[in-house]
């Protein structure tokens, strides 16, 4: 007879007897089970690990958790809807909380963005976005354009679409041929005109002027839509010079291409207002979220959609279905309601309003640290920032790796490393005190990696 299983709250507390069935991802499997690092609870600004350790998150989860951790209102919400509804279909049936949810983030949107198509992740939210692309040229007789274009060292997420369009080249070399029909403009990271700059660089606005040379290439004709990140997150946050994101809306408008800003990332509060765009001044056809929507509680993400793109959509008969497209998990009333709870907390603590509050501190805590040995490059803006250190020799993306082991085991402190850059994203209820523990911390273990 096969033993009873413990309480949910002491196997979710102790290390599990094996690690082996769980295929983790992103993670070089080995070597994390040989030596691993598990969190079991989470509080405000501090994960506790399974020894009982408390560590700062500079990264707020996975760039998610944006109000910190455990916060009771959204615990609360996600508890009586649970109760209440646990799930309900979204196919030709409906429940009131994603039109209410949907009602409140075009709110927060940029104008003229009113509608939201709602996914279960940042990946779903950019193949989505793809898709509607896609229907809405169709839709308005030009079905020819169906080439995509990104950018180097971009990331859309793991799903064919986002890979295709993402450039990163560890994401994309497994897995063979990529979609057809994609094309990249080349990054704006600049190190040797920008390094060390403190808040967006100075130079590059011009790179966006690449985008005339592919139209060319490629004719405008056959260009559905342009995918950008107003900051690239996940490639080691890089940031646009002013002017690049105007020139790329302008060009786009030009001709008549759809312009998407994948904010997954920069969406609610990290650079200071509800979205980048905001912040930057430039309104795109399309934005993509994700993480911070529901503060990572509960899996959430949508894109926000122009009338414009909704309209061309909306002009067959009232029985017909208007885009073939969806999820079982869209507008999931777990995660609306987690996802309001969210958005009540961020307006009642003013957090939005903290990543423009604390900047200047935010700015002057992570320069510090230029001169410390192997630094070639600090970046920052809103509540996100980067230190990135020059490769070893024949071992690329090792530096970084052991300053963040030694950040988590010896300075109780997670950040997130990305080939030899370390990010940092802390949530937006960090304290000055905690911003210098963490530029603290991370010199200290960049000293000690040196």
């Amino acid at each position: 007879m096969p033993s009873p299983t413990p309480p949910l709250n002491v196997l979710a507390t102790t290390q599990p007897d094996t690690l082996d069935a769980f295929w983790m991802p992103f993670t070089a499997n080995a070597q994390f089970k040989g030596a691993p690092r598990l969190l079991v609870r989470a509080q405000g600004m501090y994960y506790e690990d399974v020894e009982g350790r408390q560590i700062l998150d500079g990264t707020a989860g996975l760039w998610c958790c944006n109000a910190g951790h455990g916060r009771k209102k959204i615990v609360q919400a996600i508890a009586e809807q649970a109760g209440t509804l646990d799930f309900a279909p979204t196919f030709q049936m409906g429940s009131p909380l994603p039109f209410v949810l949907a009602q409140r983030l075009a709110a927060l949107a940029p104008a003229g963005l009113n509608h939201v198509f709602f996914t279960n992740s940042g990946s779903e939210a950019v193949d989505t976005a793809m898709k509607i692309v896609l229907a809405h040229h169709r839709a308005r007789g030009e079905g020819q354009r169906t080439r995509f274009i990104g950018r180097e060292k971009a990331y859309h997420g793991v799903g064919f679409g986002g890979m295709a369009i993402g450039g990163l080249p560890n994401n994309r070399r497994q897995f063979g041929l990529q979609l057809g029909g994609s094309a990249h403009l080349p990054h704006t990271l600049d190190l040797q005109r920008n390094a060390f700059s403190q808040g967006l660089p100075r130079h590059g606005a011009e790179l966006a002027d690449a985008l005339e040379r592919l139209i060319a290439l490629h004719d405008a004709s056959t260009i559905a839509a342009v995918f950008v990140e107003p900051i690239a997150g996940s490639a080691g946050v890089i940031l646009p010079a002013p002017g690049y994101l105007q020139r790329l809306r302008e060009i786009c408008d030009h001709h008549g291409i759809v312009l998407v800003f994948d904010e997954v990332i920069t969406g609610f509060g990290r650079v200071g207002m509800p979205f980048a765009a905001q912040r930057f001044g430039v309104t795109p056809d399309l934005i993509t979220f994700a993480k911070g929507a529901s503060n990572g509680a509960v899996p959430l993400g949508g894109v926000l959609v122009s009338d414009a793109i909704h309209s061309s959509l909306q002009q067959g008969p009232a029985q017909a279905i208007d885009l073939f497209h969806g999820y079982t998990y869209s507008g999931h009333p777990l995660a609306c309601a987690a996802a309001l709870a969210t958005l009540d907390v961020y307006a009642e603590e003013r957090l939005f309003e903290r990543a423009i509050e604390l900047g200047e501190h935010w700015q002057r805590a992570l320069h510090g640290l230029q001169g410390l040995p192997n630094v070639v490059d600090i970046r920052n803006f809103g509540l996100v920032g980067a230190v990135e250190l020059a490769p070893r020799r024949d071992a690329p993306g090792s530096r970084g790796y052991e300053v963040f082991r030694r950040c988590f085991h010896d300075g109780n402190l997670l950040v997130r490393q990305t080939g030899d850059t370390i990010a940092l994203s802390p949530p937006l209820i960090v304290e000055p005190a905690q911003i210098d523990q963490i530029a603290d911390v991370l010199g200290a273990m960049i000293r000690a990696t040196a």
